[in-house]
C-alpha cells in the first residue's frame, strides 16, 4: 500500500490521503485546505489528485476540511462513488452546495478588485453545477458492514463519535500472501460527547493513521463548560450587550443550542434573552440531525422520549436572510447570536464582530480550534484590534474559551483509544494536528507504549509493508517552501532607502499633498509595527 499525504500534514485542514493498492487508486477523505495564503494555495493542486484516475473516494464525515474538494475533483473528472454514511449523505448535499456558493461569491468579489485595476480574473475553485454533480455521487454505507469497494480491498466504517455520522475507517488488503490493516481515524470524538455516541474501539492494527488535533491537552468536562457559557451570558445580560458564538454549522452550533437547553432546565438561561442561529447553513444542518435520532446517543433519545428535544428552545430564532441577520445588529437588549463561520473568517459572523467586539459589555466565546492566520486565532492571541471589512475594530469585548465544547478527543482520550492496542506491533502516523503539538504528542505515545511513531509532511510518499521499516519519500521544497528572509529584508531595505532618497522633492510639494503621503506612511508604519508584534 502506498500512502500519499496530500493535506493534514503538520497542518489541522485538507485532509486527504491517495491511496495505491491491489492495482487500485482511491482517495480516503478529500478535504479543503484552511489557513494563511500559503496553506490555502494547497486547494490549487489539482494535477496531483489525479482525479479522472480515482477509482473510488471513501469519506470519513462532512466537514469541508475533509470533503470541501469533492467538487474540484469531479469538474477535473471523477465519477465514481463516494462513499459514506447516511446522515454524512445529507449533511454533504447542503455543505458542498454552500461552499461552492462561497467559492463563487469570494472568486466574484476579488474579480471585481482585479478587474478595477487591470488584472486578470481567477477562477472559483468549483462551481455550483460541480457540487450539484457531486450529489449523486453519494453512496451510503453502515457501520460495522465490511464491504468491498473493489475486489481485495475491504473496508468497514466504524462510529468514530465526532459529529453525526462520522466514521474512522478500517482498510484491509492483502498482497504477496502478506495481511495488511491499516485504521484511518478520521477525526475522534470525545466520551460522552452531547448528541453522538461514544466512538467504538479498535483493537488490531498495522498501521494507525491517527489525528492528533489535541494531542498536547485535554478538555475540561461537560459541566465547566455550561458553567463559562452561564458565565459569559450573565456578564453581557448583565451589560445589556451581545453573546456572540462563531460556531461551525455542523455539530458545534448544534451542541450550544442543546447547552443551552441545558442551562434552561437549571434556570440559568435568561426567559427574556433571545437565541439567534444566524447561519442559514446551521438550519439546514440542524433539520438533518433531527431527521436522524437513530444516530443520537441515549442521553438525547431520553428527553425526546420525555417530549423534551434538546435542539428545541422557545427563545430560540432562526434568521434565514440577511435582513433578519442585520436586524439582530440594529435592536437594543442582550442577545446570544450564534453564526458561522467557526474561525471567524467568513460568513455573516464577521458582521457580528464588528458590530460587536469594540463593546465592553459583549463577549466572544470561541468553542473550536482557530486555524493558524484566521481572524479568531489573532483574536485568541492577545490582538488589541482585528481588521474587519477593510477596518480596525478595537477589541473591548471579553472573550470566552470554552475548549470543552471541541468535538475532537483530547490527549487523555487518543490515548485511551491507542491503549487497546499496547503491546501489539502497531506503527502510528500522526495527522491533523500542528508541528510543535504532534512532536510532544509523538514522544509520549512511544513513552507510554512503544509504539513507532512517524510524523509526515505535505506531499510525501510512504509504502507501508508489515515487518519493515517507514522509508518516508518527502520533497522539502513542495512540503516547506523556504522563505528568503535575507532577501526579503535586503529588498525592504532598499525601499525604504529610495523612500528616504524621495522625501527631499515631497518636501517643496503643496502642504496638502505633504499630508496625505504622510498618512500613508504613517499607515504602513502602523502595518509594520503590528507584523512586529506577532514576530
Amino acid at each position: 500500500m502506498k500512502i500519499t499525504f496530500m493535506g493534514a500534514a503538520r497542518t489541522v485542514s485538507g485532509s486527504c490521503y491517495i491511496i495505491e493498492c491491489g492495482g487500485k487508486r482511491f482517495a480516503l477523505d478529500c478535504g479543503l485546505h484552511q489557513g494563511n495564503k500559503e496553506i490555502e494555495k494547497r486547494n490549487r493542486n489539482f494535477d496531483a489528485y489525479g482525479a479522472k484516475n480515482l477509482d473510488f473516494i471513501l469519506i470519513t464525515h462532512a466537514h469541508i476540511d475533509h470533503s470541501g474538494l469533492l467538487p474540484a475533483l469531479v469538474a477535473k473528472g471523477f465519477k465514481n462513488p463516494i462513499y459514506c454514511t447516511a446522515p454524512t449523505r445529507d449533511l454533504l448535499e447542503i455543505m458542498l452546495l454552500d461552499s461552492a456558493h462561497i467559492q463563487e461569491m469570494e472568486a466574484e468579489w476579488a474579480n471585481r478588485k482585479r478587474m478595477r485595476t487591470g488584472v486578470q480574473p481567477v477562477r472559483s475553485l468549483y462551481s455550483i453545477v460541480d457540487a450539484e454533480g457531486t450529489i449523486p455521487l453519494l453512496a451510503s454505507v453502515e457501520y460495522d458492514k465490511t464491504f468491498e469497494p473493489a475486489p481485495g480491498i475491504k473496508v468497514t466504517y466504524k462510529n468514530a463519535g465526532h459529529i453525526l455520522g462520522s466514521a474512522f475507517i478500517e482498510i484491509e488488503y492483502e498482497q504477496d500472501g502478506k495481511r495488511t490493516k491499516a485504521v484511518f481515524s478520521g477525526d475522534l470524538g470525545r466520551p460522552e460527547q452531547l448528541i453522538v455516541e461514544d466512538p467504538v474501539g479498535v483493537e488490531t492494527a498495522d498501521y494507525v493513521f491517527l489525528e492528533s488535533t489535541y494531542g498536547n491537552r485535554n478538555h475540561p468536562n461537560e459541566e465547566h463548560n455550561l458553567d463559562e457559557l452561564a458565565a459569559a451570558i450573565d456578564y453581557s445580560y448583565a451589560n445589556g450587550e451581545k453573546v456572540v458564538i462563531p460556531a461551525f454549522a455542523v455539530e458545534r452550533s448544534q451542541q450550544i443550542i442543546y447547552s443551552l437547553f441545558l442551562l434552561k432546565k437549571q434556570g440559568r438561561l435568561p426567559a427574556d434573552m433571545p437565541v439567534y442561529l444566524d447561519s442559514p447553513l446551521a438550519i439546514r444542518a440542524t433539520e438533518i440531525f433531527r431527521k436522524h435520532p437513530e444516530f443520537y446517543d441515549e442521553q438525547t433519545q431520553e428527553f425526546i422520549r420525555r417530549g423534551e428535544h434538546p435542539l428545541d428552545l422557545p427563545n430560540l430564532h432562526f434568521t434565514q436572510t440577511r435582513d433578519q441577520s442585520q436586524a439582530i445588529n440594529e435592536s437594543d437588549g442582550p442577545a446570544i447570536v450564534i453564526s458561522a463561520s467557526g474561525m471567524a473568517n467568513a460568513g455573516r459572523i464577521k458582521h457580528h464582530l464588528r458590530h460587536n467586539l469594540w463593546k465592553p459589555g459583549a463577549s466572544v466565546i470561541f468553542v473550536g480550534w482557530q486555524g493558524v492566520g484566521t481572524p479568531g486565532r489573532k483574536i485568541l492571541n492577545g490582538a488589541k484590534k482585528i481588521r474587519l471589512f477593510g477596518e480596525e475594530v478595537a477589541i473591548n469585548a471579553k472573550i470566552f474559551t470554552i475548549n470543552g465544547f471541541s468535538g475532537h478527543a483530547g490527549q487523555d482520550d487518543l490515548m485511551s483509544w491507542l491503549g487497546a492496542m499496547r503491546g501489539k506491533p502497531v506503527k502510528v502516523i500522526l495527522v491533523h494536528g500542528e508541528a510543535e503539538v504532534q512532536k510532544e504528542f509523538a514522544n509520549l505515545i512511544s513513552e507510554k507504549f512503544g509504539f513507532e511513531v512517524h510524523i509526515p509532511e505535505y506531499m510525501e510518499e510512504l509504502e507501508l509493508e508489515p515487518g519493515q521499516e517507514l522509508e518516508p519519500v518527502v520533497d522539502m521544497d513542495i512540503a516547506q517552501p523556504r522563505v528568503d528572509w535575507e532577501y526579503i529584508l535586503r529588498d525592504s531595505q532598499s525601499l525604504y532607502a529610495e523612500l528616504k532618497s524621495r522625501v527631499q522633492d515631497v518636501e517643496n510639494r503643496p502642504w496638502v499633498d505633504q499630508v496625505e503621503l504622510r498618512d500613508k506612511l504613517l499607515d504602513v508604519n502602523r502595518d509594520i509595527l503590528a507584523l512586529i508584534s506577532e514576530m
